[in-house]
């Protein structure tokens, strides 16, 4: 059996106005943390609380002991600061005050 070599993964991390990429080298059998420990992300973005951070590949959440393969993409997520049934339920609500949805069905008005 061949052993395999290390292997190289990004790191990301995405503010509203600016981003991150790190590439770092692991070797096989890295967790996603391990990875996100190595790139020392918080470095730059002190607010990141390595023991609460979500974290994803792809899009995906991944728990913090996934393993990583060659090629992957571990995305740290920021805490949403507004929870998106609130947002959609007030948005649904000023719509129905102004007149632009029927107060009874939440349906559009033509």
């Amino acid at each position: 059996m061949i052993e395999q070599e290390h292997f190289t993964v990004e790191v990301i991390y995405a503010l509203p106005t600016q981003q991150k990429r790190i590439s770092v080298t692991v070797e096989p059998g890295t967790t996603c943390i391990e990875a996100v420990k190595q790139s020392e992300m918080n470095r730059f973005f002190p607010e990141i609380d390595l023991d609460n951070i979500k974290l994803g590949i792809f899009s995906r959440a991944v728990k913090h002991d996934e393993v990583l393969q060659p090629g992957q993409r571990v995305e740290i997520y920021r805490p949403l600061i507004a929870d998106p049934k609130d947002v959609r339920r007030k948005r649904a609500e000023k719509a129905k005050d102004e007149g632009r949805a029927n107060k009874t069905t939440g349906g559009r008005v033509s």
